[in-house]
């Protein structure tokens, strides 16, 4: 006989979102490259980062860079599954939660660049379309501070 587990206390989810939001901003030094800051975990994660002269890919109309647009929606994507496999395990702590992204890498990722990435700043945000044993799938979108769609991507992802 089967019985369901125990799911993880107010507190101990409570950890876990802290250490999902430090991972991101702070951990993933990438993310710390490119502004990325946490807007929301749930419903859908979302992130958003300002427009730097860092971030500039052409010099002379200071688009957002399309290697800046591909990494934020990759970051997204891993992001989003993360947060699906947390919720996946809910009887687990934050620290074995924390434990199984040590493995997730992106497999593959198609980005369309919709418009030019102009804006003060930019929203990201990403959906989980699958979550098996091993691979998850996601689809992500890129807004600007006008609510306009910049790009979209779907992503395959190694999660264990």
């Amino acid at each position: 006989m089967s019985t369901a587990a125990t799911p993880r206390s107010v507190a101990e989810q409570a950890r876990l979102d802290a250490a999902l939001i430090d991972l991101v901003e702070h951990k993933i030094t990438f993310n710390q490259t490119l502004g990325l800051k946490v807007q929301q975990l749930r419903p859908q994660f979302q992130v958003r980062f300002d427009m730097r002269p860092e971030l500039v890919g052409h010099y002379f109309y200071g688009r957002l860079h399309g290697g800046v647009i591909s990494a934020a929606l990759d970051a997204m994507g891993g992001c989003a599954l993360m947060l699906a496999l947390a919720d996946k395990h809910m009887a687990e702590s934050a620290e074995q939660v924390m434990h199984r992204f040590v493995k997730m890498g992106t497999i593959d990722l198609r980005v369309d660049f919709l418009r030019q990435g102009m804006g003060a700043h930019f929203v990201a945000s990403a959906e989980v379309l699958r979550l098996g044993g091993r691979v998850g799938t996601t689809q992500m979108r890129l807004v600007n501070d006008e609510d306009t769609l910049i790009a979209t991507a779907a992503a395959a992802y190694i999660v264990s």
